[in-house]
């Protein structure tokens, strides 16, 4: 088997349906490059991969093509300016949950406080968004919980890797949990169980992604107990599916939360909203 050149070896992963993007990372991955070496690409476009890079490059092109996440074949995703390391055992971070990130620091920069403030993140996955919050909240004593053992072993190489002091445990939402706390976030399951979409993300853990019959089984879960959580005036914050927000503005509101409200993603969707918890501590 002959070796390709870069160009003939992307223009073969391009063939293969991959998007230009997509078969540029790989190759890069394949070559031992930084994803921010792009432009060697360019100005390499003739030289001769290798028998072994080639080897490699036809698989990683053949695993995208079968659907596999870029980020589960590379081994890591950018979020929030954390380079977090990702596998099968949990969802990848997505862009659009950054806005959760951001309103959370809203609230945290807006709360009456003390040295003692603590957040909540429930079903932390990959930890993504509870270490982002401690990043840039770093005197928060910062809880993640998730009921996947695999999903935290995950999550605490992460925290390790950017030395970041978070809090881990194994938790069916609040099941374990107690206390109470300023903030708590969440990015639950939200997709229904026969929506037609999961089958573009069939490499990911279904039950991480799936809610029952119209998405909204843990959402209601979380909202029923969350105000026995909340120090007075904390905020629950939850993303959600794309046409959601109204349901789960309901949620809220009919469960006693003020100040509810939804925000946007860069698409302009309503991805996240949530309430403030204004009564007495009654976990």
């Amino acid at each position: 088997m002959t070796s390709l050149t870069c160009t003939q070896a992307l223009s073969a992963a391009q063939t293969l349906g991959l998007e230009r993007l997509d078969a540029q990372l790989l190759l890069l991955h394949a070559l031992g490059k930084p994803a921010t070496d792009r432009a060697w690409l360019t100005s390499h476009d003739q030289d001769v991969l290798s028998e072994d890079v080639d080897r490699e490059y036809r698989q990683l092109s053949q695993r995208r093509a079968g659907g596999e996440p870029l980020a589960y074949i590379v081994g890591h995703q950018e979020f929030f300016g954390l380079k977090l390391w990702v596998d099968a055992r949990v969802l990848v971070p997505r862009p659009d949950t950054e806005t959760l990130v951001e309103w959370a620091l809203q609230c945290a920069a807006e709360a009456d406080t003390n040295a003692s403030a603590r957040l909540l993140d429930l079903g932390t996955g990959s930890g993504a968004i509870a270490l982002a919050l401690k990043k840039n909240m770093p005197s928060w004593d910062v809880t993640a919980v998730d009921a996947s053992s695999q999903a935290l072993a995950v999550a605490l190489a992460n925290a390790l890797q950017h030395g970041l002091d978070v809090h881990f445990m194994e938790s069916n939402w609040f099941a374990n949990v107690s206390g109470h706390f300023h903030l708590i976030v969440s990015n639950p399951p939200y997709v229904a169980d026969d929506d037609p979409h999961l089958i573009a993300l069939m490499h990911e853990p279904q039950t991480a992604l799936t809610a029952g019959a119209d998405g909204l089984s843990d959402i209601r879960q979380i909202v029923a107990r969350a105000q026995g959580y909340l120090q007075p005036g904390g905020w629950l914050l939850l993303e959600h599916g794309y046409d959601q927000a109204e349901a789960v503005c309901e949620l809220l509101r009919q469960t006693g939360f003020l100040d509810v409200q939804s925000r946007c993603d860069l698409a302009g969707i309503k991805r996240c909203s949530g309430g403030r918890h204004l009564g007495r501590q009654d976990g």
